[in-house]
This record gives C-alpha cells, sequence and structure tokens, in this order.
C-alpha cells in the first residue's frame, strides 16, 4: 500500500461527474447514520439534468442498509438508480420498486459483505464514504454508521471520501472494525461479550484508489420515533410479563441476556418496558440499530452497554452523545453489519431477539416485508439474521390495521421471510403465544386464540375446523380469501362493525 499519498480536493458536482452511467456504486452508512450527502445529492441533479437532455443515466447503488434523504430519497426522485440492494425505507425508491422502474434486491444484511468481497453482485465501480479523517497511508475514520463500509473500501475500483466536519472526530473510539478473510480461511469472530473489542478504529484503503476528497459539514438528519401507543404499550407488557416467566423457569438466566432490537414504536416500547421494570437486572443490547431511547436508557445505566452497527439518532441525541462523550466512549460499540448481524456470534451471545411483522399466519410464517404478497416496503434488512439463530426470538406486530379492516393474523401470508421453523414467539396487543415444540395445528389454535384481534378470531377457527385433513391443514380455495375481500370489498370481513376498533 503506498504511504504518504495526497489527495485532490473536489467539489460535490466535480466527484458526481467522475461516475459514469451504468456504474455500481457502494456506498456507506447504516440508515441516515454515515450515508454520504453532499456527493449523491450532485449526482441526482447531474442525472435529473442528463434526463432533461434526453440522456440516459442510472447506477447501481449498493449499501449497508437504508441511507438518508440526500442519498436515497435525491437518486430516486431523478430515477438516477436501476438496481438497489440490500435494504431500502425510500418511499420514492419504493414507488420504483413497486412499478416495475427498480430492480431490488433484498438480502439478509449479514450476507452482504461476503458477496461484495467474493465478487458475487459483480465489480464495485465507485464507493462514496462520509468519514472524520483519512490518513496518506490509507486509514479511513467512519462516523456513524459502519455498515459494510469496510468491504466497500476493499473491492471499489474508485472512492470518494465525504469529510463531514459535523462529526466529533472521537466518533472514532467507538468503532471496532474488522474484515474477515475469505473461505476457507475465514477465522472464528472473538467475541464472547457484546462489549469485547476485537478490531481497529478505522477501515482502510488503497490511497491510490482514492480519486478525491469532498469537504462537507451536515448532520446525518436522523428521524424520531413518537412516542409508544396503547397498542404497542400493551405488546411490551405481554412480552416483559413473558421474558420474567421465562427467568423463573429458568429458561433465561437470572442475569438475563443481551437483546437486539428492531427498530421503530413497537420495538422501542419493548426495550422501554423491560428496562422500567425493577424485575429485570441490568443488561446489554447486541443489535444493529441504536436509536434514541437506547442511547437513554445507557445513560440512565439500565443498559449497561450496546454493540451496534449504526447511531441513528436524531440530530439533537447526536449533540448530546457528543457533548456527554467520556459517558458513553466505553459503553457504545460499532462494528461492520458482517459482525453484529452475524449469526454464528448472534448464536453464542445467545441474543434474545425482537423484531416486528407486518403479518403472521396461523401456522407461525411470518411477513416482514410485502403488502398483500406484491408491494415492497422496506426490505428484510436484519430481522432474518437474529430470527433464526437468537436463543429466544420474539415477533411482534398489532393484531388489526386499517381501523380493523386488517387483520394481521391471517390463515396463510401471503409472502413468507420467516418460515414456522424459526419463528418461536409471536405477540399483539392481545396476547403472546410461544410456539416451541407444539405441533402445527396446536400453533394455529394457539395463534388465533391468544393473538388475533377477537373479531377475527371464528372466522380463523372455523377455517381451520373446516380444512381438509393433513400435517398443516389448509384449503387451497380460501387460503386467500381475506385479501381478495380486501381488494374487492375494502375489508377483509366486510360485515364487521368497524365501530369497535380504533384507527390505526
Amino acid at each position: 500500500m503506498a504511504t504518504g499519498y495526497s489527495y485532490p480536493t473536489l467539489t460535490s458536482e466535480e466527484a458526481a461527474e467522475l461516475i459514469p452511467h451504468g456504474a455500481m456504486v457502494g456506498v456507506s452508512g447504516f440508515t441516515p447514520a454515515g450515508s454520504p450527502k453532499a456527493v449523491p445529492t450532485a449526482l441526482a441533479a447531474r442525472a435529473s439534468e442528463l434526463h432533461r437532455a434526453g440522456q440516459p443515466f442510472q447506477i447501481r447503488l449498493l449499501s449497508g442498509a437504508s441511507t438518508g434523504a440526500s442519498c436515497d430519497d435525491q437518486l430516486g426522485l431523478a430515477e438516477a438508480v436501476s438496481w438497489r440492494a440490500p435494504y431500502m425505507t425510500s418511499a420514492p425508491l419504493r414507488k420504483l420498486a413497486n412499478t416495475g422502474r427498480l430492480d431490488f434486491v433484498d438480502m439478509h444484511l449479514s450476507h452482504v459483505s461476503q458477496m461484495i468481497m467474493e465478487g458475487f453482485l459483480g465489480d464495485v465501480d465507485f464507493a462514496i464514504v462520509e468519514a472524520t479523517d483519512i490518513t496518506p497511508d490509507g486509514r479511513v475514520y467512519l462516523t456513524t454508521g459502519i455498515g459494510n463500509s469496510p468491504a466497500i473500501l476493499k473491492k471499489a475500483g474508485k472512492v470518494i471520501i465525504e469529510l463531514n466536519s459535523y462529526h466529533s472526530p472521537r466518533i472514532r473510539e467507538m468503532a471496532d472494525i474488522i474484515v474477515l478473510p475469505p473461505p476457507p480461511n475465514r477465522i472464528a469472530i472473538q467475541l464472547h461479550d457484546p462489549l469485547d473489542r476485537i478490531g481497529r478504529r478505522y477501515a482502510e484503503v488503497d490511497p491510490s484508489r482514492v480519486v478525491g476528497i469532498v469537504h462537507t459539514n451536515q448532520s446525518d438528519g436522523g428521524r424520531s420515533f413518537s412516542k409508544p401507543d396503547a397498542t404497542s404499550g400493551r405488546i411490551a407488557a405481554h412480552v416483559s410479563r413473558f421474558f420474567l416467566e421465562e427467568m423463573a423457569a429458568g429458561r433465561i438466566p437470572q442475569r438475563f441476556l443481551p437483546l437486539q432490537s428492531g427498530v421503530g414504536n413497537v420495538c422501542n416500547a419493548v426495550i422501554g418496558g423491560i428496562a422500567a421494570n425493577e424485575d429485570f437486572p441490568q443488561f446489554k443490547v447486541f443489535t444493529e440499530v441504536l436509536q434514541d431511547s437506547m442511547l437513554d436508557l445507557i445513560a440512565s445505566g439500565r443498559v449497561i452497554g450496546a454493540s451496534t452497527c449504526s447511531l441513528s439518532l436524531t440530530d439533537e441525541k447526536l449533540k448530546f452523545l457528543y457533548d456527554e462523550f467520556d459517558e458513553f466512549a466505553d459503553r457504545v460499540i460499532l462494528r461492520p453489519q458482517e459482525i453484529s448481524n452475524n449469526p454464528g456470534v448472534a448464536r453464542r451471545l445467545g441474543v434474545i431477539a425482537t423484531n416486528t411483522a407486518i403479518e403472521v399466519d396461523i401456522y407461525g410464517h411470518a411477513n416482514s416485508t410485502h403488502f398483500f404478497g406484491t408491494q415492497i416496503m422496506n426490505g428484510l434488512g436484519g430481522s432474518g439474521d437474529f430470527e433464526r439463530n437468537a436463543y429466544l426470538s420474539v415477533l411482534m406486530c398489532p393484531s388489526t390495521a386499517k381501523g380493523g379492516k386488517i387483520s394481521t393474523i391471517v390463515p396463510m401470508c401471503s409472502h413468507v421471510d420467516h418460515s414456522e421453523h424459526s419463528v418461536q414467539v409471536i405477540v399483539t396487543e392481545q396476547g403472546l403465544a410461544d410456539l416451541r415444540g407444539l405441533s402445527p395445528i396446536a400453533r394455529a389454535r394457539k395463534i388465533i386464540d391468544n393473538c388475533a384481534h377477537p373479531a377475527y378470531r371464528d372466522y380463523l377457527h372455523r377455517y381451520v375446523e373446516s380444512a381438509p385433513m393433513g400435517h398443516i391443514r389448509h384449503d387451497l380455495r380460501r387460503c386467500f380469501e381475506l385479501y381478495i375481500n380486501f381488494q374487492e370489498q375494502g375489508a377483509m370481513l366486510p360485515d364487521l362493525d368497524f365501530s369497535q376498533f380504533g384507527e390505526d
């Protein structure tokens, strides 16, 4: 690797000009945390200008997970992306994917780094990576989201670094970065506690591949979530009670186990409910995204510390972190997603996983990604990495949506991301179904009785009892009847009195 290399300084527009139509572009970050801002915005403006002139311009976009509005949204609005992986939360990109104008590849997040390193996704032509510093010998100090940046930096043919002075240079103290060698030389990951450190504080790049530095001063603009509502609170209460019962039975140790939490109000409510209950000990977190509420729990001492891939914080909470950095420096660790989402590590640590689903069927299959089996929402993300490999895995959702017109407990899922073989516990505001050790028919009856809304239980029981006999009982003429009813009549059970439901 060359040393003493001098990097040219570019404007964001000059950097965008370097990227050709059809290029595979890898970007840093995981959620808006650490994603590039100036160059993608300039690239979107360039694409719009070329489109107005009748010229084609689209890139293939590869990331850690979702990115910020200045990347995914701007490029989506400009229709500047032809292919996207592995996850997104952008409404403009979602619209393109659901209308056939974007090839979206939904992937387990733990798989992406190896696919990049092995070239399975094609050559990475350009990388756009946000950092607080880059040294002449190619040490890149990343910001608030590690994601797939270490792998992207190693494989990209050309690299653009956004040096963002908004972020404290001390953020590097939280980084713990390793890049695993390829099979058959892959090493064991020596993580035996969520707060173990095994790597370096920087990623690495060949300095000769860095074609320019773009100076920025922009916040991540992380989104906030509303306070948990009554439904989320009831789900959290069921989960907390269940965990305490498992501890009392000796199936969860009294010192508890590391928690993984998905993103959103329901998961925040569950973590908050556990932390607020004095019957639980202090605990550690091993997860992929750390949100505002988690930082507050670390500050309060209820959470000892957290291993994560991303500090997906609002600007206000990120300022709090930087102002009180000494309080958090040894209690928060930022890792690449190949480590934060690693199935082997999750199993070794005995992670308890809590994630959300769009719908669950009566036999325990879960759909986390598609409405009515066809319309992508965001993607699988890391839920499958943890769902399949956790010590104990909990999937949660409200029992109804659209003011009761949709039941999230259905005879057969319209799309399956997590199979019956992986799903252990299902929770709605109605109750909790522990599916471990149950046959299909026993699972069905427990899910209907404990998790379905009372307005839908009779229909679901009658469906099971009238279905032809089999190990799994399904009537293939009726298994999607609820979806068809909604599409044709605006409600899964049109004759219900919807005044009994609150608005979702």
